[in-house]
């Protein structure tokens, strides 16, 4: 499915308006509290992804916008008015779910239009409809066919096809692509941000996926036991998480533990237990002797064997090699025990291949560090 510029020029000059609206929202389960007081706003237009592991609230808050389950307290406004006592079929939302449940007894033509009857649409008018969007998604020749006559990729295709065609004002999707396998995820991943590119939509989408989430989304709500924990675009959050959760729930990210030297201007001083002073990026305010720990992405630190004179440079010892085929992946042990995890690109057919036991030099870029707080007792500034 090809994106025009034209299109594409449109979707990136909407306006930040705030068009779903979630306050406090909170839904207890008797002493169990699924979602703790959720203040979320999402932009008209947006692509914003829920992250999070099993039971950290994202899919309760889906379902509570969709009206399929009653908050225990709190707001949920769309467009400014509130929805919170709409039943779910009058707030026109559509829904994705991981599974289709497209009905098997009838065409594809028939599980799209079934929307459009319900909301008693004319013949006409409902042919028209349910043949542009099969036709937007590429299932316009496969109208007469049944469910189990389709491929799983065709399938979710015709569930995002029924979820369109009445022309929500948002489109909820749970875990849509889980059931597929990885190289079909991969490419309806791309067609799903295509239609939202073409279409102007607002999507929120549910996923414990960080790479599908990287992938598809304009930002991301990071939830963790009942709360978000960040929300800002993938570049945000994969390079200035804003705590520990947030750094290695969303990819992979080294730990190293020290403690404050100085701190201003944006940068941290850190000092580890090996005595080695380092420095690291920090949006927070410390104090001298605050315990921090500096978070650096693997594919950030480099290695080499020679002592390279770099202010960021701690000592350690291969301990495992692993061959991915476009990277090496190591895993250094520090004098004090810490793990270091280490991916380097494959660039040259001579490629200096690190061996375990090999007594080697991290080094990393000041602003490739980012130092939070490892106690919770520091303040963002």
């Amino acid at each position: 499915m090809g994106t025009t510029e034209e299109q594409l020029g449109k979707a990136a000059s909407r306006e930040e308006v705030d068009w779903l609206q979630i306050n406090n929202l909170r839904k207890t389960y008797g002493d169990f509290t699924a979602v703790k007081d959720i203040q979320l706003n999402i932009h008209k237009g947006e692509f914003l992804t829920l992250l999070g592991g099993s039971g950290s609230g994202k899919t309760t808050t889906l379902l509570s916008v969709a009206g399929f389950l009653e908050p225990t307290s709190g707001e949920i406004l769309l467009n400014g008015d509130s929805i919170i006592d709409k039943p779910a079929h009058k707030r026109n939302i559509g829904m994705v779910f991981q599974q289709y449940s497209l009905f098997p007894h009838m065409t594809i033509f028939d599980n799209v239009a079934f929307p459009l009857k319900m909301r008693k649409i004319g013949k006409a008018e409902m042919k028209e409809k349910v043949q542009n969007i099969l036709s937007l998604v590429e299932l316009e020749d496969f109208a007469k066919r049944k469910p189990n006559q389709l491929s799983g990729g065709q399938q979710q295709r015709v569930a995002l096809a029924r979820a369109l065609v009445f022309e929500p004002n948002i489109l909820l999707m749970d875990e849509p692509l889980a059931a597929l396998d990885k190289k079909l995820r991969e490419t309806m991943q791309m067609e799903i941000r295509e239609l939202h590119e073409k279409l102007g939509l607002t999507i929120i989408y549910v996923t414990h996926d960080q790479e599908e989430a990287l992938k598809m989304s304009d930002r991301i709500a990071v939830f963790n036991e009942g709360s978000i924990e960040q929300i800002g675009t993938p570049e945000d959050l994969y390079d200035r998480p804003d705590s520990q959760f947030v750094a290695q729930f969303l990819g992979n990210s080294n730990a190293i533990h020290g403690k404050i030297v100085e701190s201003n201007d944006g940068y941290a001083t850190i000092e580890n237990a090996q005595d080695v002073t380092f420095k690291a990026t920090t949006d927070f305010s410390f104090n001298k002797g605050d315990s921090v720990v500096a978070m650096i992405r693997p594919e950030k630190v480099d290695i080499s064997k020679t002592k390279k004179d770099a202010m960021n440079r701690i000592k350690a010892t291969v301990s495992e090699m692993i061959y991915l085929g476009e990277s090496y992946r190591y895993i250094l042990k520090t004098a004090v025990g810490e793990e270091v995890v280490v991916k380097k690109q494959i660039r040259y057919v001579d490629e200096t291949v690190f061996q375990i036991g090999d007594t080697v030099y991290v080094t990393w870029e000041q602003d490739n560090a980012v130092a939070l707080p490892s106690n919770g007792g520091a303040e963002a500034g």
